[in-house]
């Protein structure tokens, strides 16, 4: 079971992993490379002392200066090839059945599929709902990680949707109550 904390804030993200936090991925928005890097070493030193897994929002290149264990791509983002041949943990980003069966395609370790529900972090698009968080995985192969409004309420229901895991963002911060919603499920 996985429990995929997105976090922007080195508070977050050791919150996160107190919480019980198995990847830590780094979403720093419109950074350029370089910046990503500089801001991104505490987060890599963190995960590695916690024994997290440590993936990089959107840039490649980052990922593979930071010695990341992983990076997570949009739709729109580039470096597929390159993630491989770095051996980094590969995640795609989908918010249909059509996007997940092309994204599956790919090969990817997992798919981040979403917003299963309307979240601010994700303004105007439409949510999955756990109907179509189900069909996803039901049509791909790669594991699935349900994103998008999901917390302690709800991260259960994904799972039982056949997801493999959740990822949170504003729920980052309460990690703790997110993995033992988890964990109940599970048994």
């Amino acid at each position: 079971m996985i429990l995929h904390a997105i976090v922007d804030d080195l508070r977050v993200a050791r919150a996160a992993i107190d919480g019980g936090a198995t990847h830590v991925q780094l979403r720093l928005k419109d950074l350029p490379t370089a910046e990503l890097i500089d801001e991104g070493r505490p987060f890599r030193d963190l995960c590695a002392r916690s024994g997290v897994t440590f993936v990089v929002n959107d840039d490649v290149d980052a990922a593979i200066a930071l010695g990341a264990d992983g990076v997570h791509l949009g739709r729109e983002d580039v470096g597929i090839e390159r993630a491989r041949e770095a051996n980094l943990l590969l995640g795609l980003s989908a918010q249909t059945v059509e996007e997940a069966l092309a994204a599956d395609n790919e090969r990817p370790d997992y798919l981040g599929a979403g917003p299963i529900w309307a979240t601010p972090v994700k303004p105007g698009i439409p949510a999955l709902g756990l109907v179509g968080l189900a069909e996803i995985c039901e049509s791909v192969a790669a594991p699935v990680i349900a994103i998008g409004g999901v917390d302690a309420t709800n991260a259960a229901l994904c799972l039982e949707a056949g997801a493999v895991g959740v990822a949170v963002v504003r729920a980052s911060t309460d990690a703790a109550a997110v993995r033992t919603a988890l964990e109940r499920a599970a048994v």
